[in-house]
């Protein structure tokens, strides 16, 4: 089983398992904790990549996985290439035994998160279970063929699906459990939290963690 998950804020997600600590998107972190064993970046955003955080949860032996967009300034925070790990949408990765899935994380009908970006979503397997962590996106047909354990969605509207749509997703491909994120920081409020776990297949249980 997975040891622990957390929220830590907005988008910012801790996982613990197979005894590695990841950490998704990091920003809004109060303390140093310089524990990363993994630490992934879904793009190039500043509230996705912010460098202040990253240097909180980073220690020597941290292995960042990117889009490539944002390369140059991860090499100027201090992380050497072979610690460095650039992806594409849509592959599959074995980072130091780590099993990474990429999925194309882009809005339909916005202009916030163009396709043509490459920026990403991830599934981690770990513990024989599929962990997804959407980023920025709105519901695409890569991210309705999903199959996982766990989710992590946006709720929290404008930039991303809001927390009807996002709830239209997880109960499309019904994990286990879901979990929102992307609000009560930079957009969206804790009632939309709240509304999304409202309209979740009562089936699949919902945590609310922020």
């Amino acid at each position: 089983m997975i040891n622990e998950f957390n929220v830590l804020c907005h988008s910012a997600v801790r996982i613990v398992a197979d005894n590695k600590i990841i950490y998704v998107d990091p920003f809004g972190l109060e303390n140093e904790l310089n524990d990363a064993d993994y630490i992934c970046i879904t793009h190039s955003h500043y509230d996705h990549f912010s460098p202040e955080d990253i240097l909180k949860v980073k220690k020597e032996e941290s292995i960042i996985i990117i889009t490539e967009d944002i390369y140059i300034p991860v090499l100027k925070l201090g992380f050497n290439e072979n610690k460095i790990v650039i992806v594409e949408p849509e592959q599959k990765y074995n980072i130091n035994n780590l099993l990474i899935e990429t999925v194309s994380a882009y809005n339909i009908d916005k202009a916030f998160h163009p396709k043509e970006n490459g920026w990403v979503g991830y599934i981690f397997n770990l513990e024989c279970e599929r962990i997804y962590v959407a980023g920025d996106t709105d519901i695409t047909p890569e991210n309705l063929a999903i199959k996982c354990d766990l989710a992590f969605v946006p709720v929290g509207g404008t930039y991303t699906m809001d927390y009807a749509e996002a709830a239209k997703l997880v109960n499309r491909i019904m994990p286990t459990i879901a979990v929102p994120t992307h609000y009560a920081k930079v957009v969206g409020s804790k009632e939309d939290a709240k509304n999304f776990k409202c309209l979740v297949n009562k089936k699949i249980e919902c945590k609310i963690m922020i």
